[in-house]
Parts: C-alpha cells; sequence; structure tokens
C-alpha cells in the first residue's frame, strides 16, 4: 500500500493559495483516478483507491501546514506503511512556476509541512513531487507569499503543473521513482 499525502491549509480562505498546491494536486488525483468519497480519519481527510494495480491512500492533512506530520505519520502507522511509500506533494518557492521536482528523499528545504513530515515519520527518506510556485518577490515577506493567490497570468501554468504533479505521484506508484523522475522532472 501507498500512501500519497497533499499538503495545504484546510481552511477556504487559504484555497487556490500557493501554499495549497499540494491539495490541489492530491484532489486531482481523487478526480482523475476515482478515488472512494474522503473520509476524516487520522486529522486528515482520506480516501482509498488504486495505481497501477498498487492499493493507495489519499490524504489531505486537516492539521494546517506545520502540522502536517501527525496526520501522515498516524496514517502511515495505522496501515503500516513504510516510508518509501510515502510520496509528499507540496509546494517551492526555490522552484520556477510551474516546475516540477520529484526526490527520493532528502532535507525539508526549511518547508514547515516538511519540516512536521521529517519530525513524526523519523526520517527523510521517502518520495516527494515538489511544485514551483516561483520565487518570493523581494521586500515580500516569505508568508504572505505563499499565502497569496496565483495572478490570472500565473493560473494557467500552475494548472498544468498540479495536474502533471497527479500524474507524477501516480507514475511513483505504477512504473517506479526513476522513471517517474525522467518523465516528470522539469529541465531548467
Amino acid at each position: 500500500m501507498y500512501l500519497i499525502a497533499g499538503l495545504g491549509n484546510p481552511d477556504l480562505q487559504y484555497a487556490a493559495t500557493r501554499h495549497n498546491v499540494g491539495f490541489e494536486a492530491a484532489v486531482t488525483l481523487h478526480d482523475q483516478y476515482h478515488f472512494s468519497s474522503e473520509r476524516a480519519k487520522f486529522d486528515a481527510l482520506i480516501s482509498r483507491g488504486e495505481l497501477g494495480g498498487h492499493e493507495c491512500l489519499l490524504c489531505r492533512p486537516m492539521t494546517y501546514m506545520n502540522r502536517s506530520g501527525i496526520a501522515v505519520a498516524a496514517a502511515a502507522r495505522f496501515y503500516k506503511i513504510p516510508a518509501e511509500q510515502i510520496i509528499v506533494i507540496y509546494d517551492d518557492v526555490a522552484l520556477p512556476l510551474g516546475h516540477l521536482r520529484l526526490r527520493a528523499g532528502g532535507s525539508a528545504g526549511g518547508h514547515n509541512g516538511m519540516k512536521s513530515i521529517i519530525e513524526h515519520l523519523g526520517t527523510q527518506a521517502f518520495p516527494r513531487v515538489r511544485i514551483g510556485v516561483g520565487e518570493k518577490p523581494p521586500g515580500w515577506d516569505l508568508a504572505r507569499y505563499v499565502l497569496a493567490r496565483f495572478t490570472e497570468e500565473e493560473m494557467p501554468v500552475i494548472t498544468q503543473a498540479i495536474e502533471a504533479a497527479a500524474k507524477a505521484s501516480a507514475a511513483i506508484v505504477s512504473e517506479g521513482m526513476d522513471k517517474a523522475m525522467n518523465l516528470y522532472n522539469s529541465k531548467r
């Protein structure tokens, strides 16, 4: 079994913000691959489905970004899912808008949601799909930037990236990390 977690903040005021692209990718994955209805469990919205013959749990933590690890670790422990089968989808200000970067592990890179997951899982060795939301403009506070909505000009680019992130997550499960990285890692 795999666990795919899309990170974001649960309140409606955060919908369509840069920090919620992980949530949006999880919703896209849910809809495109016909996962079951979401149920509240483990401080998250959880649904089940199948990707490439593998049973999958889709998780959207309802704990707010900086406490995402609580929900992800609880689901992983309950279903005995090893870290290498936990895929996390989240925003990254270090990547250009719309670029994807898949990795098999690594540090949190300053992302509070990832810090929480690493802390609660006790490892950095889990796959991740990073969605580039662009670098913050000079003079902007980082928190203000990631909680801002995309501009009208940015929307087509980020919508395409969210769809690609959902497909990349499915590819990790069905085809393996190496093939998924070759298919979906953006070239600079």
